[in-house]
């Protein structure tokens, strides 16, 4: 590290650690590599962009406030997925049954062929098009699932998270995980199947 704040050669654990002691800099790196995923999260489970923007800034500062709590700082990434899943679950449970639809399907940037973000800008307009439809679709599915089916999900196919850190997150046991990923995967499977 410099006076600038970390350098690209730490690791996570070190860049957490000079957060845990007051280090703003490094704790300014760690939400610059953090927030956008978690908005990401944040907005696919709310499909409300400004409640996504609420989760992230109140997961950011819960984390702040809360860091120098934390035991392991290489568990910091996990603590804070953790973080912003169960503040969105919250917001959830405290939402009517009718829930808000995400409209603009340019705002998942996710491809169901691949499982991963992709930018279809530099698409020719049939294949943008074609994209535009499957991002609609994959939208309308994941507005199906139950909250914590699509967090499980999320959490796995766009965050990478293992079994054991979405059982740490959804406070579930990794066999209910399994299951309720599965359950999740088989209904975007069915509703997504005119894309196969």
């Amino acid at each position: 590290m410099n006076d600038h704040g970390p350098s690209v050669e730490q690791d996570e654990g070190s860049v957490v650690a000079r957060a845990q002691d007051g280090d703003l800099a490094a704790f300014e790196h760690l939400v610059m590599a953090y927030q956008d995923r978690l908005f990401r999260l944040a907005y696919r489970m709310l499909n409300n962009r400004t409640d996504a923007e609420d989760i992230v800034q109140e997961t950011l500062t819960t984390s702040w406030r809360s860091l120098p709590m934390l035991a392991d700082v290489d568990a910091f990434s996990g603590w804070l997925y953790r973080l912003a899943t169960n503040k969105c679950l919250d917001l959830l449970r405290k939402r009517s049954t009718h829930a808000e639809t995400i409209t603009d399907p340019e705002e998942l940037r996710f491809t169901a062929e691949s499982g991963s973000l992709q930018d279809s800008s530099g698409a020719d307009p049939a294949d943008r098009a074609e994209w535009s439809a499957q991002q609609g679709e994959l939208t309308e599915v994941l507005n199906t699932l139950p909250p914590v089916q699509r967090a499980c999900w999320l959490l796995r196919e766009i965050h990478g998270r293992s079994y054991a850190e979405i059982s740490d997150t959804l406070k579930i046991s990794p066999t209910t995980v399994r299951g309720t990923l599965a359950r999740a995967r088989q209904k975007i499977a069915e509703g997504m199947s005119q894309w196969r």
